[in-house]
């Protein structure tokens, strides 16, 4: 190990790099829950089959950025681009969960390339400053409503599409069985903040626990909340609209996990993911070939971002740029990334990406791949506590999303609010996202708007032939796919 990863080198010890790695760990284990959640509102797999899918994943991506870079970085489903798969590209675009792979397959396969002939950094040069900073924002804003929603807090109405769910109990509109729910998001978000704000590591994971906690002990207050007829296992219960209480199934045996992941997540992508038919009955063949274009293009670009992003932003935390401000070995990071995407797709889950929360087991201390390889450990171990994770409901997974959705709105001070010429197309972007339900509608408009503005002010000589023609696939999709 001390060979390999060069541990002295870096001052750093085994201790050292165990404790960061597990700090690592528990700042993004909630992603497990999370994404297996998002995922299980499909119908088409199950919370556990994304559960080990997310776990095996994020195990592959970790060891090889840790083996490839010697960087303390982990990798697991990129938030935002599993609500982008889930709620987008599946309930949006009507891709089945096995076309969507295909998708995520093509971003993996296209990643790789563009790593190794070296024409991803000409890519990320033709998306405009303006856009490439608001993405992340607008990410943000998406995954905030997506937990807003999957909370209840914000629901549909009639006069103004959506508004804030009532918390009268005074009037007859609410119970306390509709409120109690809403109250555990709202501490959760704010129990988050507080163990943050205090550098607690893991306040993510500790507050959906926390709020889990809250949940069930509250639920003793609500009628039907725990059905004691009922003569299978359950903790806790399902609230339907009319406000009324079902009781959950748990199953404890955490190989039924793996069972579901072998039968409905694993191979999907080939077995089923290039059936489009299902897809082609209320659409064109034009219409599938830009929406698969156009929305690989998405998928690409926002994992390209966000991977750089987080390399950059780590490593700086933690003193580990180069002399020359690069990231070490930022080359075969961003192989490591790309071959995790693809074997994310294989395994059935959405885009692997590098985690901002990597950040934590930095602060920690972590400065080697070895690292790297603690966190993936730690992910295996989680493989079986699948049923212990099912019993965190979505009122409490929601307020990790909202959370998130907080923490990806700080780049939006990088951006030009004076000038016009940034400030539109930024700001297209960041409002297009939440409000169309759609990631590449926002950087559609993002790109479109900020060509057309350099063209009316003469500075069409500036903009790059690759953006035009990147917005002209987006702009093709536009016309053919909504």
């Amino acid at each position: 190990m001390e060979k390999f990863f060069k541990i002295s080198a870096r001052g750093s010890t085994v201790k050292t790099e165990l404790l960061a790695g597990v700090t690592t760990f528990m700042a993004m284990a909630y992603i497990l829950m999370v994404n297996a959640g998002m995922f299980a509102e499909l119908g088409e797999v199950s919370y556990g089959a994304i559960y080990i899918a997310t776990a095996i994943s994020a195990v592959v991506g970790t060891v090889l950025i840790g083996l490839l870079s010697n960087l303390p970085l982990a990798q697991a489903s990129g938030m935002g681009l599993n609500a982008f798969f889930v709620y987008t590209v599946c309930l949006g675009l009507g891709l089945s969960y096995a076309n969507a792979l295909v998708l995520v397959l093509i971003d993996g396969i296209v990643f790789i390339l563009l790593t190794v002939s070296g024409l991803r950094k000409k890519i990320f040069d033709a998306i405009p400053k303006a856009v490439r900073v608001a993405i992340p924002a607008g990410i943000g804003l998406f995954i905030a409503f997506v937990g807003l929603q999957n909370a209840g807090l914000i629901v549909p109405s009639s006069s103004t599409g959506v508004t804030l769910a009532s918390f009268n109990l005074f009037n007859g509109t609410a119970t306390w069985g509709t409120v109690m729910p809403l109250l555990v998001t709202l501490l959760g978000v704010i129990v988050i903040a507080a163990l943050s704000k205090l550098n607690v590591k893991g306040a993510v994971l500790y507050g959906m626990l926390g709020g889990t906690a809250l949940y069930y002990l509250l639920g003793l207050t609500v009628e039907g909340f725990y059905d004691p007829a009922s003569t299978s296992y359950f903790l806790g219960g399902t609230l339907s609209e009319a406000g009324e209480w079902t009781a959950n199934t748990l199953s404890l045996n955490p190989f039924d996990a793996f069972r579901d992941f072998g039968t409905q997540a694993f191979g999907k992508v080939f077995t089923e993911g290039f059936d489009f038919s299902a897809f082609l009955e209320g659409h064109s063949v034009a219409s599938l070939v830009m929406v698969i274009i156009t929305t690989s293009l998405a998928f690409c670009l926002v994992d390209m971002f966000d991977t750089l992003g987080t390399l950059y932003g780590a490593c700086a935390r933690g003193k580990l740029l180069t002399p020359s401000g690069e990231v070490p070995n930022m080359e075969r990071a961003m192989l490591a990334d790309a071959i995790a995407t693809t074997t994310g797709a294989v395994c059935g889950t959405s885009t692997v990406t590098t985690f901002v929360e990597s950040s934590a087991g930095i602060a920690a201390g972590a400065k080697t791949g070895l690292a790297s390889i603690f966190t993936s450990l730690c992910f295996i171990v989680a493989m079986f506590l699948s049923p212990i994770a099912q019993l965190i409901p979505s009122f409490a997974t929601a307020a990790a999303l909202i959370y998130v959705g907080v923490l990806m709105m700080n780049c939006v001070r990088d951006i030009d609010w004076t000038n016009i010429t940034d400030a539109v197309p930024a700001f297209l972007t960041v409002a297009i996202m939440p409000f169309s339900y759609n990631i590449s509608y926002g950087i559609a408009f993002g790109i479109i708007s900020y060509l057309l503005i350099s063209a009316f002010t003469g500075k069409i000589r500036k903009t790059r032939l690759a953006t035009w023609f990147i917005a002209l696939l987006f702009g093709i999709m536009l016309f053919m796919s909504h």
